[in-house]
């Protein structure tokens, strides 16, 4: 990935700065568009001068065929989600759904080399069967997963070179949401935890660039793949494993609550599809996932930590 324009929706985001943090001395030029809602303009400024950013919404047609326009990427990855708030349902369609229209109307104007566009994999719903299948039906029910999932179409039909690639827990460093960054930090301040009754794929940083790397030339296959270890853990096995990192003793038992009307028990993508066609495979394990994130945080610490589900009644 050389000589490159590179705009990155979303680029001060987990996965856009690490795409930068890897890619951003090899000779490309890059334009983050974020509105910092749920990342923090900073982890930008240690990057080099080839970084160019816009505070701004994806929402914001002029904003963004001003930036296309002066920038003329070759290659586009749209990070940018909407996801704080369960209940802003026009936030969410505003972004994922308008923004994502903008964003891929101003690359097809512009001839877009590459268009790589991250999605959640709850635009499964409640899967008919695990692990999930790329043929699975899109059936999301939370305002998250269906504003993605209509993003996700229009892009499908745009024409453009697209890529989608249906993410399991990718786990690396900057990583702000979720049960990792949830429990390293209540944990070390002392505070009390629960688990919900669910079981995730966390997949490790690293694999998901050893694939990256090969989505982002310009000949390979386009579709939707999912990404993902294909194993499953529960969030209580999370919690187990940052207790035995930060050598904690539990006077009790973490509690375990049922999943949300919003969430859903089990998510565990089958990524055979995505193995064959990149000859691509997830090799670190879900310990060295896990140990991997907190020797990360003991380091360089945790942002604020951001949810896509809401909190169950009664929990701070």
């Amino acid at each position: 990935m050389t000589n490159q324009r590179v705009l990155i929706t979303g680029g001060a985001g987990c996965l856009g700065a690490n795409i930068i943090d890897r890619y951003g001395e090899n000779g490309n030029q890059y334009l983050v568009i974020d509105n910092f809602a749920t990342s923090d303009r900073a982890v930008l400024e240690g990057f080099s001068k080839s970084i160019q950013v816009i505070e701004g919404s994806v929402y914001d047609r002029e904003l963004v065929d001003s930036a296309f326009d002066k920038f003329r990427p070759t290659h586009v990855v749209h990070s940018a989600a909407s996801y704080k708030d369960p209940d802003n349902w026009q936030e969410d369609a505003n972004t994922n759904i308008d923004g994502t229209i903008n964003v891929a109307k101003a690359s097809i104007r512009h001839d877009v080399r590459r268009f790589i566009n991250f999605q959640t994999s709850l635009c499964y719903g409640i899967p008919n069967e695990t692990p999930i299948p790329i043929t699975h039906p899109v059936q999301p029910f939370s305002s998250y997963g269906i504003s993605k999932a209509a993003g996700e179409q229009y892009l499908l039909m745009s024409g453009l070179p697209v890529v989608s690639l249906r993410l399991a827990n990718v786990t690396g460093p900057r990583l702000s949401i979720g049960p990792i960054p949830t429990f390293y930090t209540r944990l070390k301040a002392g505070k009390g935890c629960f688990c919900s009754d669910s079981v995730r794929d966390f997949l490790d940083m690293s694999d998901f660039f050893s694939l990256f790397d090969l989505v982002l030339q310009d000949d390979a296959p386009t579709g939707v793949f999912n990404v993902s270890t294909g194993k499953g853990n529960t969030i209580k096995d999370v919690f187990d494993e940052v207790v035995k990192y930060l050598g904690i003793t539990l006077k009790t038992e973490v509690p375990i609550i049922p999943v949300g009307a919003d969430d859903t028990p089990i998510m565990v993508l089958d990524a055979t599809v995505t193995e064959k066609t990149f000859n691509w495979k997830a090799k670190v394990d879900f310990e060295q996932t896990i140990k991997k994130m907190l020797q990360w945080y003991d380091v360089n610490g945790v942002a604020t930590v951001y949810s896509h589900v809401k909190k169950p009644e009664g929990q701070e």
